[in-house]
């Protein structure tokens, strides 16, 4: 399995509540497509999140581990599975610094994306006209992160020109001893 990360454009709120400071919105959407290179996308199906399986998750600034800005097991990260994808509310720190200069950059929409980290556990290859769109079926999430500039690990799509190729790969050869077996008679045309 490879450790990936999926960029997403979205619409983060920040909301101030009880003393308390919150930034909230969708990490995922279902049916969304996420470029993986010309040709090659990918999209999350609903199901793809567990989150009674995944309980222990990070949220994270720019994938970066030392800036954790909140955590399932500590409450001060919330996830849940809606019809649209996977929804988060953060409860910042207050006494973090960085925290609250994240809240104040995402207020003003300076910081608007956000990704997620996982690994793929089960997904299925769909190609048609030469495109190729995989369906993620089942992740192992690990962590969302509120980001600057959010974008494909480069070793997951390498990972995916690979796997695509190996497809390609086995269809040609299907389609080889296939017609082998036709010129030999072994089957009707």
């Amino acid at each position: 399995m490879n450790r990936r990360a999926v960029s997403v454009d979205t619409d983060f709120l920040t909301r101030e509540e009880d003393g308390r400071r919150f930034i909230e919105g969708y990490f995922a959407v279902f049916g969304s497509f996420y470029n993986l290179w010309e040709d090659a996308r990918e999209t999350i199906d609903p199901g793809a999140f567990n989150l009674g399986r995944d309980t222990d998750v990070r949220a994270l600034t720019n994938h970066d581990t030392t800036l954790v800005l909140g955590r399932t097991t500590a409450g001060t990260l919330r996830l849940w599975v809606d019809e649209r994808g996977l929804y988060g509310v953060i409860e910042l720190n207050e006494a973090d610094q960085d925290a609250v200069n994240l809240y104040e950059r995402v207020k003003r929409r300076d910081v608007t994306q956000c990704s997620f980290g996982f690994d793929i556990l089960d997904d299925m290859p769909i190609t048609e006209n030469g495109k190729t769109v995989w369906h993620l079926r089942d992740v192992k999430l690990y962590e969302v992160s509120v980001c600057t500039f959010p974008a494909y690990e480069e070793t997951g799509v390498q990972a995916r020109k690979k796997e695509l190729e190996t497809i390609n790969k086995r269809k040609g050869e299907a389609w080889a001893l296939e017609m082998k077996k036709k010129l030999k008679g072994e089957t009707a045309c």
